[in-house]
């Protein structure tokens, strides 16, 4: 079949993009408004942008329900700093109740019950139970529509990486140890090393 992305509805199109680009990782991003408030919300366009300088980005998708800013877009738009918690398989439950929508004022570290750990170069907290944390200035954002179905790219440069010492071994991350967990469609995640197999680069 051919499908032409101008002719859907934007639930539709996001229902064939979240079906095919996977599995994705899943950035658990931490953020403070401006009066000091924690917020922790999951996002799973997520990905490496380059190594020197250590860019990563982020898109959160604006509200299916008026097409306003979620409260970690807002929150970076106004501190220009997050945190990136890694979710392991051991918190996906309670990084799946931060998806949920909490007013604004609410602290998703409370409602989960994950715990604050001070961050080394950025005022947001990390969140202890993730094993590897990248810390980021915000270098830019850009916005694609003010809609609902729309979205924003957060990119950010990463300035502080704590990793914990049992999965850090000869500069690299053991991935087994780390024990990620990715996002498929709908409510389906998917555990990357339960099944794994290894293509030599020629």
């Amino acid at each position: 079949m051919d499908v032409m992305p101008d002719s859907l509805h934007w639930k539709d199109a996001y229902k064939l993009m979240i079906g095919s680009i996977l599995p994705r990782p899943i950035a658990f991003v931490s953020t403070l408004d401006e009066s000091g408030t924690a917020n922790l919300a999951p996002f799973s366009f997520f990905t490496a942008i380059s190594a020197e300088p250590m860019m990563i980005c982020f898109s959160p998708m604006r509200r299916g329900t008026d097409g306003t800013k979620k409260d970690t877009l807002l929150n970076i738009e106004q501190t220009k700093e997050f945190v990136i918690n890694i979710v392991s398989e051991e918190i996906g439950e309670q990084m799946n109740l931060c998806a949920g929508e909490f007013p604004r004022d609410a602290d998703e570290f409370e409602e989960s019950g994950l715990t604050k750990i001070s961050s080394a170069a950025v005022s947001p907290p990390r969140v202890k139970e993730s094993l590897v944390h990248l810390e980021c200035l915000l270098h830019e954002v850009l916005h694609f529509g003010e809609h609902a179905g729309a979205g924003s790219l957060v990119i950010g440069k990463v300035v502080h990486i704590h990793v914990d010492d049992a999965l850090f071994f000869d500069g690299k991350i053991d991935t087994g140890k780390l024990n990620p967990i990715g996002r498929l469609a709908g409510n389906q995640y998917t555990k990357p090393m339960s099944d794994t197999f290894e293509i030599v680069r020629r």
